[in-house]
């Protein structure tokens, strides 16, 4: 299975060489490495020649749908795509495709089961924060994503609700709504951290750079409204409760 991984270069440059060896020391090696570079003044205080196959730097943010678009050039069977505070275990990859045998559905590395309708934080969480033993199936997953290069279509099946957040909202609910395709979550048993999708958890990504803490309001409002737009559109959520 040939593979493209794609990093995300904002405005946590000095976490890109923790990634890139990540990466090169999976048990399953990728085809390539990407990193997609949206603007920030941040990103420019460390210039860093790094150890990547191509990098795509960007005049402009565009936030957290730009990063899909560039997967979509890739020529490989798979795109794995990281958040720019997510570092892998050795066989997060292994684990992904073993999980893609069993299930072809879109993987990540926390996945949520949403308990309302409504209320996007009204979750129950899998993947790194909690260790589940086995894959399960979830609404939505974030941090990493692991997918099938002809399922990315689904992303640009139609116009996001809001290009502010919830790509990870919009790329599952596209996906099984118009695609029939779930998301799931592989396996994160506690005592084999090599399968993990991230190794040092929050520790990297909970800052002053984070929006859910700076616009958390503002942040976790959107997330609402992106919950409510898709379920309305048709997107059946993993625990029924779009029936009641």
């Amino acid at each position: 299975m040939s593979i493209t991984v794609i990093l995300n270069g904002y405005r946590r440059p000095k976490n890109l060489p923790l990634q890139i060896q990540a990466i090169r020391n999976q048990t399953v090696s990728p085809d390539q490495i990407w990193l997609w570079v949206n603007h920030h003044d941040d990103f420019y205080t460390e210039p860093v020649d790094y150890d990547v196959d191509r990098k795509v730097v960007c005049d402009h943010n565009w936030k957290y749908f730009g990063r899909f678009s560039l997967a979509m050039l890739a020529q490989t069977e798979f795109v794995a795509l990281f958040d720019d505070d997510t570092v892998p275990g050795s066989r997060w990859l292994e684990n992904c495709i073993e999980t893609y045998k069993e299930e072809p559905a879109i993987l990540g590395g926390v996945g949520l089961q949403l308990n309302s309708k409504e209320l996007y934080m009204d979750h129950e969480r899998f993947g790194w924060p909690s260790h589940n033993e086995e894959k399960i199936d979830v609404d939505l997953v974030g941090h990493a994503w692991f997918i099938n290069k002809s399922h990315l279509k689904y992303i640009w099946e139609e116009k996001p609700h809001t290009w502010e957040t919830g790509e990870d909202i919009h790329l599952s609910a596209m996906a099984k709504i118009h695609g029939g395709i779930s998301t799931y979550v592989p396996p994160h048993p506690p005592l084999e951290r090599e399968l993990s999708s991230s190794l040092y958890g929050y520790e990297l990504g909970v800052d002053d750079k984070t929006e859910s803490v700076t616009k958390q309001q503002e942040f976790f409002s959107l997330r609402d409204k992106c919950v409510q737009h898709y379920v309305k559109k048709g997107w059946n959520l993993v625990r029924g409760i779009n029936e009641s």
